[in-house]
This record gives C-alpha cells, sequence and structure tokens, in this order.
C-alpha cells in the first residue's frame, strides 16, 4: 500500500510557515461545524450531533498532530515560533467548544437517549470534558477560565522550550581523558555530538548534552569522579536561575498559582483533587493510599542500600575520594557487575537497536497478537534517522504505520514518548499511524547503535503505547487507543515491558553485533538474578516525584504560594513532610525541569506511573500463572488475544478499569507492585 493510502504525510513538503497556517484553517473549519451543531433546530440525535462532532475533531487534529510531530521531534528556532502561535489559538478555541451551553445541552439530550452502551459510554466522556472546562458554570466564571486557560496555554509552551534549551546549554564539553570508562561506540556518539555543536565543545572532541531526567545516564560508565560531579551538578541546576534564558522559576510560580484558582472554579479543592475526579483513581484520598505504603520500606531500602554502595565505593579503587550522590549509579552499576558478573559494555554488545526492534519487540507481538511487520524504505519519515514499517493483522489486513525515531537531535525533546499522526475508529480513520520517540546518542557512520540495558526495556514500554493504537476495535475516534485516563495510559505499556526479559524473546534479539552469537548463559542469568536490584534508587528517585507532582498541585487558593526564589525551599519541605526526601537521592526530575508536569499533560498525573504499575504488576502475575498458559511465560495467542479483548482492544469505549477486572477477574492486588519493588 502506498503513503497516500495510509496517509501519510509529505514530510518533505512541509514548512513551519505551512502548517501553522493549515492549523489557523482547520480551526475555522472546526468552529463552523461547531457553529452547525450547537445551532442545529432538530433534536440531538447521534448523527446531527455526535458523528460531526467527532468527525470534525479528527480534521481538527490531523495539522495540529503533524506540527506536535516537528515542534517536539526536530525542534529548533522556527518551529518554537509555529508552537508559540498556535498554542493560545489552539487553547482559545477549545473554551470556545467546551464552554459553548449549546453544544453541552445537546450532549445532555443524547445521554437521555437510549443508545447502545459504547456510544452511551462516549457520550458520557464527552459530557465529563464539558464539565471540566466549566461548561455549567455562569458566565463570569466560564470568562474567567477562558482567560486562565489562555494563560496556562502560553506559560506551559513557554516552559518546554526552556527545559529543553536548558539541556542543550548544560552540554558538558568533554577531553579524551574524561571519557575513560565509555565504550567505543558512547564515545563515537559524543565525538558526533561535538562536531555537529562545535561552539558548545569549545574545541573539546566530546559533547554530552543532557537527557531529561535528573540521572544521566553515561554517568554510570565514566570512571572520573570529577566528572560524574560535573554532570551531577548541570543535570540539578537547570532552570534554576543560574542562566536566565532557560530559568523556568517564575513561570513555574505563575503556573502553580493560575492552576490553583483553575480548581476552585470548577467546585474542587485543589487541582489535584480535579484531576484525580478524572481518572480511574477518583480521589487524592485513592492515589494517597497506595502512595502511603510505599513510602517506608522505599526508605529503608535506600538506606541499606546507600550502606552498601558506600562500603563497596571506600573498597574499590575509587576508595582515595570520598562517596558523593554524583557516585550513586557508577557505584551501583559497578556493584551490579561484580555482585552479578555483569559487564554492562558486554551485555550491550548483543542489544543492538534493529535487533531489539524487529527481532525482539516486533517478534514479541507477532507472538502474542499474530502482527506482522514488514520494512518500508520507500517511505520517508520527518527526518532521514525515521524508520517506518507497514503492521499487518496475520491475515494480512493492514492496520497502518509505525514510525521509529530513535535517535536525539539538537532541538528534539528530550525523554520517550509515544505519539499518533491518525487512530483507527469505525467512525474515522482506517489506519493508524504510530510514532515511537527514544533519545539515543546516534553512533558514527557505520557504527552499531547498542542499547543498554534501561534503554531495550524504553523501546518495549514505548511499544505498548503503539500496541494500543493499533489493536484498538471501537466505534468513536475519541475512544480510541491510547484516549484512556491518564492513569490508565501507562498501564499497557508497563506489562508490554515483561517480554523483554522473556526467554524465548530474549533469543530472538540478544545476539552480538558482530558474530550473531547468542548471549552467554552467564549474562542471561546475571539479568535474572539482578532483577529487583537498585529497587530503593529506583522507586525513590520516581516516588520523589510522585510526591513532589502532588505537593505542588494540593495547593488551594487560600495557601501562600511561594515566588521563583523560593521554589526550592517548597520543593525540599514537601519532600521531607511526605517523608522521601534523600541525601542521596534526587527527584527523578526536580521542579525547574520538570517537563511532565508543567509542559507535557502530567500536572497532579505523575502519580499514573505507579498507579498503573500496580495494574501492570497484577497482570504480569497473570500472564506467568497457569491460566495464562505459564510454561511459555505468557507468550501465546491464547493469553495475547485476551488482552487484546479485554485492554487492548477496547480502548476508553467502557470504563478501562471494567476491561481490567475482566482479564482479572478481580479488582487490582496493589501487593503485587510492593512484591516487585521489594517492598512488602
Amino acid at each position: 500500500m502506498t503513503a497516500e493510502t495510509y496517509g501519510l504525510p509529505e514530510f518533505s513538503t512541509m514548512s513551519p510557515e505551512a502548517c501553522a497556517a493549515e492549523i489557523r484553517e482547520a480551526v475555522a473549519r472546526h468552529a463552523g461545524v461547531m457553529e452547525r451543531i450547537g445551532s442545529e433546530a432538530a433534536p440531538s440525535t447521534i448523527a446531527n450531533t455526535l458523528v460531526p462532532f467527532e468527525q470534525a475533531q479528527i480534521a481538527l487534529e490531523q495539522p495540529v498532530h503533524l506540527a506536535w510531530t516537528f515542534i517536539q521531534s526536530v525542534g529548533g528556532g522556527q518551529w518554537e515560533q509555529v508552537e508559540t502561535e498556535i498554542t493560545p489559538l489552539l487553547a482559545a478555541h477549545n473554551n470556545d467548544v467546551y464552554l459553548d451551553r449549546r453544544l453541552y445541552r445537546r450532549f445532555e439530550d443524547l445521554a437521555a437517549q437510549r443508545i447502545d452502551a459504547e456510544t452511551a459510554w462516549t457520550v458520557s466522556e464527552h459530557l465529563k470534558v464539558f464539565r471540566a472546562h466549566g461548561a455549567q458554570l455562569p458566565p463570569e466564571s466560564q470568562n474567567r477560565l477562558r482567560k486562565l486557560n489562555a494563560e496556562l496555554a502560553e506559560l506551559s509552551s513557554s516552559i518546554g522550550q526552556r527545559i529543553v534549551r536548558a539541556g542543550q546549554s548544560g552540554a558538558l564539553a568533554l577531553t579524551e581523558e574524561e571519557t575513560a570508562g565509555l565504550s567505543p561506540a558512547q564515545r563515537t556518539g559524543l565525538a558526533a555530538n561535538a562536531a555537529a555543536n562545535p561552539e558548545r565543545a569549545q574545541g573539546c572532541p566530546y559533547l554530552l548534552s543532557l537527557t531529561l531526567p535528573t540521572q544521566q545516564g553515561l554517568a554510570s560508565s565514566l570512571t572520573n569522579p570529577s566528572v560524574r560531579q560535573r554532570i551531577f551538578a548541570a543535570s540539578l541546576t537547570r532552570g534554576d536561575g543560574h542562566d536566565e534564558a532557560t530559568d523556568t522559576r517564575e513561570l513555574i510560580a505563575q503556573v502553580v498559582k493560575l492552576r490553583a484558582e483553575l480548581a476552585e472554579l470548577l467546585g474542587y479543592a485543589n487541582y489535584a483533587e480535579y484531576v484525580a475526579a478524572q481518572s480511574t483513581a477518583g480521589s487524592t484520598q485513592a492515589i494517597d493510599t497506595l502512595l502511603d505504603s510505599m513510602v517506608e520500606p522505599t526508605q529503608r531500602n535506600v538506606e541499606r542500600e546507600a550502606c552498601e554502595l558506600e562500603d563497596f565505593y571506600s573498597r574499590s579503587a575509587q576508595g582515595n575520594a570520598p562517596f558523593l550522590p554524583a557516585d550513586w549509579t557508577f557505584a551501583q552499576e559497578a556493584l551490579r557487575a561484580s555482585r552479578f558478573n555483569m559487564d554492562n559494555s558486554e551485555l550491550s554488545s548483543y542489544l543492538e537497536l534493529t535487533n531489539v526492534v524487529e527481532n525482539g519487540v516486533f517478534y514479541a507481538a507477532t507472538k502474542l497478537y499474530g502482527l506482522q511487520f514488514t520494512s518500508r524504505p520507500d517511505l520517508r519519515g520527518y527526518t532521514e534517522d525515521v524508520r517506518v514499517w507497514e503492521v499487518q493483522e496475520e491475515d494480512g489486513t493492514p492496520l497502518g504505520l509505525f514510525l521509529g525515531d530513535y535517535y536525539a537531535r539538537e532541538g528534539k525533546r528530550g525523554g520517550a514518548w509515544m505519539h499518533s499522526l491518525s487512530m483507527r475508529a469505525t467512525n474515522g480513520s482506517d489506519y493508524a499511524i504510530i510514532l515511537n520517540n527514544l533519545n539515543l546518542t546516534k553512533p558514527g557512520e557505520g557504527e552499531p547503535t547498542l542499547l543498554t540495558w534501561d534503554q531495550v526495556t524504553t523501546c518495549f514500554h514505548e511499544f505498548g503505547h503503539a500496541l494500543h493504537a493499533f489493536l484498538t476495535d471501537v466505534q468513536w475516534p475519541s475512544a480510541a487507543g491510547t484516549n484512556v485516563p491518564r492513569d490508565f495510559v501507562e498501564f499497557p505499556s508497563q506489562v508490554n515491558e515483561m517480554w523483554a526479559t522473556n526467554p524465548d524473546v530474549l533469543d530472538h534479539y540478544a545476539l552480538h553485533w558482530e558474530t550473531g552469537e547468542p548471549l552467554p548463559a552467564r549474562l542471561r542469568e546475571a539479568l535474572s538474578e539482578s532483577e529487583g536490584f537498585a529497587e530503593g534508587f529506583n522507586t525513590s528517585e520516581i516516588l520523589q516525584a510522585v510526591l513532589l507532582d502532588q505537593a505542588w498541585h494540593r495547593m488551594a487558593m487560600a495557601d501562600e504560594f511561594p515566588e521563583a526564589e523560593g521554589i526550592t525551599a517548597f520543593e525540599m519541605a514537601a519532600l521531607e513532610r511526605a517523608g522521601v526526601a534523600s541525601a542521596w537521592i534526587p527527584p527523578r526530575y526536580r521542579t525547574s525541569y520538570f517537563n511532565h508536569i508543567f509542559s507535557s499533560g502530567y500536572a497532579a498525573g505523575y502519580y499514573s506511573y505507579l498507579w498503573s504499575e500496580a495494574l501492570d504488576a497484577d497482570t504480569v502475575d497473570w500472564f506467568t500463572s497457569a491460566g495464562a498458559k505459564g510454561q511459555d511465560g505468557g507468550l501465546n495467542r491464547e493469553a495475547g488475544e485476551r488482552m487484546r479483548s479485554c485492554i487492548l482492544s477496547r480502548g476508553n469505549s467502557r470504563n478501562p478499569m471494567d476491561g481490567f477486572e475482566e482479564l482479572r477477574g478481580r479488582s487490582v492486588d496493589t501487593g503485587a507492585l510492593l512484591r516487585r519493588r521489594r517492598l512488602s
């Protein structure tokens, strides 16, 4: 099938100006459709209200998703200008739609009619969105909401842009000696980065750009303590005011105040309560029940690990220097290698990117769901690094295209994510176009892209989101795939991580990049034996980030909000109150570069990673049980089809938790999460 049949854009013809113009036109067309629906004299029906509402949304989303692809994955000054222009435009238009009482009443009329269960759920979800935007409020409150939403949209965009620039300006130039401990492939990648950014490299042969999380992956391999300290300090101080161009603090202070006011206008005590009410959690009390059970055992694990690492570090070749927080991940990986006879650089030589994706990630999807993948080098992405695969059912029925954009580049947003250009639905598009983004260091010409184990897990994780989209089987586009509550969206992707260590899958992709030899038994055993190692560290950094997010968004209008200079003090006090402050381990994201909650839609919702992991851990137990044919760890079509039927195909066409309970035959057992994270 051709690119045109699938609806794949001709990326080479796209310009920032053309994308912005298309969005302006799409907004105008969408406004016209909304006006026709709202002014319709005939009683509300599926045909004259829901159908045009849903289809008009698809037409609006197509150019918006295309623009966001360039803004997030390509970046640069011109695309930042597009973002700056379209963000307030879309926010204002969103207000016009969801504050329109005529539309709200027409959906209320639909909800009162006898319609099929899936459509009734979709109508109820639309009504939830209208109410969450304030359609039921008096005009004066709505006017204030319009202003709040416009300001928040602009602030969110500005914060995201500053975080990207902070990662770029914080890049560290390194000499040959300072890269001691890195593999040849890692050095090649840093050398290519220096060549592409000579001003930042300042004559040095290597340039290390900062990734989004606090802990920088390469620091765990660097043998020079002073270099690790430089990297740690540069990462921790992003956006904290030492560089005016990347200072996010004043903007964040404004966002927190505006969100508290918005929540109060909508009738909630604080923004966290507002978000929880729209999610499967339902309330902050439910969130606290999970989080509170994790605090004390996590702190015990951190203290135990700190003692182990400090003792190990003092007995190692590094023993002439004090053990500092910047040394934690280096000592942790050295201890892992010593305890489990695992050499990470050796392990990486068996984890080549294409093998991981095609012979690991895709292979597991074929074994579970019968999906077939065909490389399409004739189809082009938005940069030369993007690869395209065609995705089909076992019988050859086309489902869509998968685009993999795995390399970091100047201007690209940090981290890893999935997003879509189109979603499948009976009353929408026939095909899905799904993208996965990572930020791997690109190797030199002819060199392999060798992954760390964490990066392998990330590949499986992000493709779990893609499966949620490709396997969706719903009537209405708004219910398709990953269009589920925020605290459910991570669940399928986290479950998909389990296949990285499945023996059959591992056999298929863990092959030496030069010789094709399989992963040696000793490394396979080391992977298995090291499962659960460093869970104190892993849980601490994410739990701190979750509780920091909650602290910012549980502030009410009656509280005293910190100004820019007080943000660090607020952060430390919040972590102390929650009982998770650590002298050794900082949060996965500190406030000043917490992109998820201040620029990427996870505000008061970062808890969803742990909330979804509770569902995930329970589901992994099911996959590996006898009921899921545990002889092969659940890697079979019977287990896959049940996961597909209960979860992946249903999207938000019903309460997503109903699907989980159908799969497990009961509500979630959070004990599975506590056992996985060594907290029980």
